[in-house]
């Protein structure tokens, strides 16, 4: 069968890169795939389901289930949004069962070095696939969306030279301790992480030979951005020296390293004038900037293209800047200002899935569950993202994975998502992930009468809305059939035909809009 589909699939794919093109702004992939332009190409809020509560859980989650839109349609919006922003009272056995498996993946830094050989990366493969358990099978799905924004935000690559043992440590007891917290607690936290002190080389900067490399970061990337001076850059340098890391691993200040002296840094001055209390103030300088103006508007930007847009509404993240610090940082308010605004809800179409959220918007679309023992599948779906250049914290550079459209778009990209849809509707590969006894009837319970109706239940139940006609006819070419052609119990072809349609309805330009 794969042989005689695989070139209709192929052309099926070439047309749903060409509606996807131009339904996301700035892809021009149909050239590339020499795919003519379609008479009149829907945009991309025709592409996906106009309900405000699907849009909501398309951005807030990692992908709608039968599950989640129960619950919100129960909840309402607002009722929502009030559960997820209190994880701790979400029940989450199931996965919390699952991460036992991965014992590493939030352990200390004692314990890593106490279970692994210098520069081991298994603590790094560990907490790479605890991150994709938790995208895809998490109940506390709006913790864990913000928990990655905040990874991606302070962002250490993992793998990467010398935190093998404290990497884990960090996303513990930085990312997820103070994701529904203040982001000066983070960011302090994060000042006094081996991990950032190791990746961002402070902890070998001394008064003698500062090193520039955290202090430029610490303000172009994690806080007010590229307004500093280089004078400012060398003062905060040596502000920050004497932060480092003891011998077993762990956090320490070293006051003989640390330069004395008063400095004046983006409207923060401090004395500075011992050693001993050289601590105290890189940390009230770590703080200032946290409340800078900059700052929150920074982070607004982020969190609106994360959430929102690729292009930023200017008048969302001048309020939830304006909400930022009138919170003293605090990021639940955040949020909520941002998942309750206009902005958002006239947001409908302009985001694209990663391939990391398109694998586990697929794995959550189809109701796949982890295996019973063992992470083996863990390991495909991870091994699968590396392939796709998006697995959990592999990004090499500080400034954490491209959260635009532009930056996924690119014809092997794209064929890669949809050899990922085949494998997992098929159930080829990862083999071991758990499935339905029966996908058809888990997925479409009443057999439709033609095989268009069969494809628009798919549609329905896999996206949330119907494909347009010529994406139907598209996605039915697999099986030879026309939209009209009639469907019975009788009909044995649907049985072989189905993971084929279902991968292609998942190929589909709305499948790829968030």
């Amino acid at each position: 069968m794969t042989t005689k589909t695989e070139p209709t699939r192929r052309a099926v794919l070439g047309g749903a890169v060409a509606v996807a093109a131009t339904a996301v702004g700035g892809l021009a992939l149909d050239a590339a795939l020499a795919v003519p332009a379609a008479a009149a190409t829907p945009g991309p809020a025709d592409l996906v389901s106009n309900d405000p509560l699907a849009h909501l859980l398309r951005r807030a989650t990692f992908g709608p289930t039968p599950e989640s839109l129960a619950e919100i349609k129960k909840l309402g919006a607002a009722g929502w949004l009030d559960r997820q922003l209190a994880p701790a009272k979400i029940s989450d056995a199931a996965l919390d069962s699952l991460l036992t498996r991965l014992p590493l993946a939030g352990a200390g830094i004692a314990t890593v070095r106490a279970k692994l050989k210098v520069h081991s990366y298994e603590g790094f493969g560990q907490l790479g696939r605890a991150a994709i358990a938790r995208a895809i099978w998490s109940n506390r799905q709006l913790f864990e969306t913000n928990a990655a924004f905040w990874a991606n935000h302070l962002h250490i690559a993992a793998p990467s030279s010398g935190v093998w043992d404290s990497r884990p440590d960090y996303d513990a007891s930085v990312i997820r301790k103070h994701a529904f917290g203040r982001y000066a607690d983070m960011l302090k936290a994060a000042a006094r992480h081996p991990a950032m002190l190791t990746y961002l080389d402070n902890r070998s900067s001394t008064k003698a030979l500062p090193n520039e490399n955290y202090a430029r970061e610490l303000m172009e990337l994690h806080t007010v951005g590229m307004i500093y001076s280089e004078a400012d850059v060398q003062a905060a340098a040596k502000l920050l020296t004497g932060l480092t890391v003891a011998k077993d691993g762990t956090y320490t200040y070293a006051a003989d390293k640390h330069a004395t002296g008063a400095v004046k840094i983006l409207g923060f001055s401090h004395a500075n004038a011992t050693a001993a209390g050289g601590e105290a103030a890189a940390l009230a300088f770590v703080d200032h900037l946290a409340r800078h103006k900059a700052t929150a508007e920074r982070l607004a930007t982020k969190l609106c293209v994360r959430f929102v847009a690729d292009e930023a509404p200017a008048t969302l993240v001048a309020k939830l800047a304006k909400v930022y610090l009138d919170n003293d940082t605090a990021i639940v308010p955040v949020l909520r200002a941002l998942f309750t605004s206009p902005e958002f809800a006239a947001s409908i179409g302009k985001k694209v899935r990663t391939p990391f959220e398109d694998l586990a918007a697929t794995v959550r679309a189809l109701g796949l569950g982890p295996e019973t023992s063992g992470i083996k599948a863990l390991d495909a779906l991870y091994n699968n993202l590396v392939d796709a250049g998006n697995a959990p914290f592999r990004w090499s550079p500080p400034n954490g994975y491209p959260d635009v459209a532009a930056a996924w778009a690119s014809p092997s990209g794209f064929v890669m998502r949809c050899n990922g849809h085949l494998n997992l509707a098929t159930g080829w590969y990862p083999k071991q992930l758990t499935r339905p006894a029966d996908m058809l009837k888990a997925l479409v319970p009443t057999l439709p009468a033609t095989y268009g109706a069969l494809v628009d239940a798919l549609a329905k139940r896999l996206i949330g809305t119907s494909l347009p006609a010529d994406h139907v006819a598209a996605v039915l070419s697999v099986a030879d059939k026309l939209p009209t052609s009639p469907l019975t119990s009788k009909d044995k072809s649907v049985a072989g035909s189905l993971p084929y349609l279902v991968a292609l309805v998942l190929d589909s330009p709305s499948f790829q809009l968030r």
